[in-house]
């Protein structure tokens, strides 16, 4: 357990603006400027994340933090290692916070690396499960609507829930991400008008994809529901909103797309994430060719008895 303690800060006074303490440099987080332009999602996130590392240390001080610290906690939550990794991150911006503020002259977090996840995320659906999907759920229903809208955007399930008549516009839905402030404008396919030709007039407020009770549904709501389709439909573990996010990009890459292109739709910040997509259709595509003059130069084309002649 890290001994960064100030022993005259008592554990009943957690989470109050003490000087110095890790309670009073997250309420100036939570007062900055950085702090401002983030977008709500990531406000309630990080928010959830900090409190809850206040709850634990906001009582101890900032100044007395050292690498063997940061270490002890984010080892601590290895269990759960994108848990611990955003912690790490936010630990980081708010050692950053501290230099600013004269509370200290370095960041202790940078010596700290993060958990390595062998995990590639959310899972991107494959071409068979997105036709069973489409296939258990007929164009008119509202969840080939909620599918539709996922994979022919390419956006998250943020800006999918906010959708509406209003996003709609000489053949394009434009959105203001909410998670980047993009602005993108995505050419609607013909699969998606087809199904948004569907779309019942009491669907069109405030929202696309509404509740019961006609609310705009919650990001978390949402994935409940989504969830509980995919099992109605028979489909495995793993396949979530944002994976069909993903399976955008993948068939965009398949289809020749550049990173540039890709990003122009999903509003990525950062080309990182769509490269990697594009390099593996980029492979699949070389192997493909590739084994194609293989087949032409060996004669692998050729019906067996005539290969087997020309090798007598």
């Amino acid at each position: 357990m890290p001994t960064f303690v100030n022993p005259e800060v008592a554990p009943k006074i957690i989470g109050r603006n003490k000087d110095g303490s890790f309670a009073a440099l997250v309420q100036l987080y939570y007062g900055s400027r950085r702090w401002a332009t983030l977008s709500p999602q990531s406000q309630r996130t990080y928010r959830h994340i900090l409190d809850h590392f206040v709850e634990e240390h906001g009582h101890r001080l900032v100044k007395q933090m050292e690498a063997k610290h940061v270490e002890a906690i984010i080892s601590s939550k290895a269990a759960t290692p994108t848990a611990a990794n955003k912690l790490r991150k936010l630990l980081s911006v708010l050692m950053r916070l501290a230099i600013l503020e004269g509370w200290r002259n370095d960041n202790p977090v940078s010596a700290v690396e993060g958990i390595k996840i062998k995990s590639d995320g959310h899972r991107t659906w494959t071409d068979e499960e997105i036709a069973a999907f489409e296939a258990f759920y007929p164009i008119g229903t509202e969840a080939r609507l909620a599918f539709a809208l996922l994979l022919y955007t390419g956006q998250r399930r943020s800006d999918v829930v906010r959708m509406g008549r209003q996003h709609i516009k000489n053949g394009f839905i434009t959105i203001v991400q909410a998670k980047t402030k993009v602005e993108v404008s995505i050419p609607i396919l013909p699969q998606l008008q087809a199904v948004l030709d569907k779309v019942q007039s009491k669907r069109i407020a405030p929202a696309f994809i509404v509740t019961a009770y006609g609310k705009t549904r919650t990001n978390a709501g949402f994935t409940n529901w989504f969830r509980d389709l995919r099992i109605k439909a028979g489909l495995p573990e793993g396949l979530s909103p944002h994976g069909l996010r993903k399976a955008f990009c993948r068939i965009a890459a398949e289809g020749g797309l550049s990173p540039h292109h890709i990003t122009a739709i999903s509003g990525h910040k950062t080309l990182t994430e769509v490269t990697r997509y594009t390099r593996a259709a980029d492979r699949k595509r070389l192997a493909i060719e590739g084994m194609r003059m293989i087949e032409k130069r060996t004669g692998c084309g050729n019906p067996p008895d005539k290969v087997s002649n020309r090798n007598s």
